[in-house]
């Protein structure tokens, strides 16, 4: 019912600061605070998507400098430890690299960026080829959305679809992202869907009702007339 999502493609950065699995501790870092970013996705071939190392990999090396864990804490954190004393990319990149394509809605991204508690992903195509980067402040940037915009969409695709007049008499106001609906609608029993649809719009940061059950009552035939025959005529 709603128009076409937002992709990935839609708000991804194309230029892309990568490294190859030989690069050193040193040429990660130095990238890292070159290009303002916390993770770099490791390539092989002609672009494959490998791997990809962040700033958790790397602070391993400072945490463990001056520490000599005890037998518990190798067991329990033997990767940890294996990447205090990594000194490639291939040596200290997560893989397989957690991965989005360009044709996943903002929504699929933001799910799995969540899940897997990371602030970036790279972006490939069918056969894995780095693609573009898509970061959490590119997903946040649909409630940058101007809010006549949303009212527009929900009127078209909501109130139309669910309280089609003259049945209803709904009104739509937008007012930084906060969707207000109000006036009188037939059936009250379809708030929660309307809720749930509303906030499936882009750009729509929380939806509040103030809205009144349109009775059929109310629908009344005229009224007869005050004059009545007079039955002795």
């Amino acid at each position: 019912m709603h128009g076409t999502p937002h992709i990935v493609s839609d708000v991804m950065t194309h230029t892309v600061a990568a490294i190859g699995r030989g690069a050193s501790f040193k040429e990660i870092v130095r990238m890292m605070q070159d290009w303002k970013v916390s993770a770099l996705p490791v390539l092989e071939g002609e672009g494959r998507v490998v791997g990809v190392v962040s700033e958790a990999d790397l602070l391993h090396k400072e945490e463990f400098r001056d520490s000599d864990p005890d037998r518990h804490t190798q067991l329990k954190r033997l990767s940890d430890l294996a990447k205090a004393g990594a000194v490639t990319a291939g040596e200290l990149m997560t893989s397989p690299a957690l991965t989005v394509h360009a044709d996943a809605t903002l929504a699929q991204a933001a799910r799995t960026m969540a899940h897997a508690k990371v602030k970036r992903l790279p972006v490939v195509d069918d056969v894995g080829m780095l693609q573009g980067i898509v970061s959490r402040a590119d997903l946040l940037k649909v409630f940058l959305r101007d809010d006549e915009d949303i009212a527009e969409e929900v009127r078209r695709e909501v109130v139309a679809y669910l309280f089609p007049t003259p049945t209803s008499a709904a009104r739509v106001a937008v007012r930084d992202g906060v969707v207000t609906l109000s006036g009188r609608i037939r059936d009250t029993s379809l708030v929660p869907v309307a809720a749930r649809l509303i906030r499936a719009v882009e750009g729509v940061v929380d939806v509040e009702f103030d809205v009144a059950e349109h009775s059929r009552s109310s629908e009344r035939a005229p009224a007869p007339s005050s004059h009545s025959e007079d039955a002795s005529h």
